[in-house]
């Protein structure tokens, strides 16, 4: 059973985005491999977020994901800064990573333009961080996005190049892991390109909204003119909305929308009052877990409790072994 690691983002609820793009694949991964999913509070500090944000961050991810179907008895559900071996094994890495390899990544180079007066050591030394992350539990497989191939590249570099400084075979080479042949790509509501939060609060569909809000969402969605000529390609953003329904509508729904489409008869404000009633539909006993969830403070303290035991079981050998290698012994 191959061992795979994927961070989760620490910062604010889920949406549809990061349940169709990764959750769905992470909640059948867990049956199927050795996996180990962090909530990726360290990350989180080069965008100097308060202490009482971080916390709630971090209780709010962690519910929606326990609520949507990751178990912590069948995966390692852990939080990043709970285990302090990963900072160790980051400390290691950062003495063998190199500052002009670090200023060519391109994230780092975004970051450098979008935001010039918070260039940080934690960003530049993202990729090094992800790596103590990834091999850390000797992990073969990673799914990531294509905006993470390069950081997963370095990942690689990183642990080689530990192998053949100290002449071992210690660390495997992680490769990125998509379940299934394609991601899919979920689109917002603006018509723009991927459902995002950083796109705004009302571009998104989360899993925790209420059905007033998800109507008053979709109704604000972006659409266009009614086709004049029959079976005529259809706009992003109309195309959109059918690629919302895909994931959600029956498919004789989705077959009455595409006949109104060709025909030149559809009337968009069905098509939105349709697309809510299903996105609803799918939604609700998530948002209903969610709030079982939140309410049993037990349930949340052993999972915590369970994932921080395991992987920090998994960390350690790794640390202690990667210490020796070094040649850190005790003198007595």
């Amino acid at each position: 059973m191959e061992t795979v690691v994927s961070g989760i983002r620490s910062t604010g609820n889920l949406h549809l985005g990061n349940y169709f793009g990764a959750l769905k694949n992470f909640i059948q991964m867990q049956n199927e491999h050795n996996c180990y999913f962090f909530i990726a509070d360290l990350h989180s500090l080069t965008t100097h977020p308060t202490p009482g944000d971080l916390h709630k961050s971090v209780r709010t991810v962690l519910v929606e994901y326990l609520a949507a179907g990751l178990d912590p008895e069948k995966c390692t559900l852990y939080i990043q800064s709970d285990i302090p071996e990963i900072s160790e094994l980051y400390l290691f890495l950062n003495m063998n990573a190199y500052l002009g390899e670090l200023e060519r990544v391109a994230s780092f180079k975004e970051k450098v333009r979008s935001q010039p007066n918070n260039v940080n050591a934690g960003l530049l030394t993202y990729p090094v961080l992800m790596t103590a992350d990834i091999i850390i539990h000797k992990a073969s497989k990673v799914p990531v996005g294509k905006d993470q191939e390069q950081h997963l590249e370095m990942a690689r570099n990183f642990g080689n190049r530990f192998n053949r400084m100290y002449d071992v075979e210690y660390f495997p080479e992680p490769y990125a892991f998509n379940f299934g042949k394609e991601l899919i790509k979920v689109p917002g509501l603006d018509g723009k390109g991927k459902m995002s939060k950083s796109a705004g609060e009302n571009t998104a569909i989360f899993l925790s909204d209420e059905p007033e809000v998800i109507l008053k969402k979709i109704k604000k969605a972006v659409t266009d003119m009614t086709p004049e000529q029959a079976n005529s390609p259809k706009p992003d953003s109309i195309q959109n909305l059918f690629d919302l329904m895909s994931l959600v509508s029956a498919s004789d729904t989705i077959a009455h929308f595409e006949e109104t489409w060709n025909n030149c008869s559809i009337r968009y404000g069905d098509m939105k009052k349709q697309l809510a009633e299903d996105m609803n539909t799918f939604i609700t006993p998530i948002r209903e877990r969610i709030k079982e969830v939140d309410a049993d403070k037990d349930f949340i303290a052993k999972a915590v409790k369970i994932g921080e035991e395991k992987a920090r079981a998994s960390a350690s050998k790794t640390i202690q072994e990667v210490k020796e290698i070094i040649g850190f012994r005790k003198l007595y």
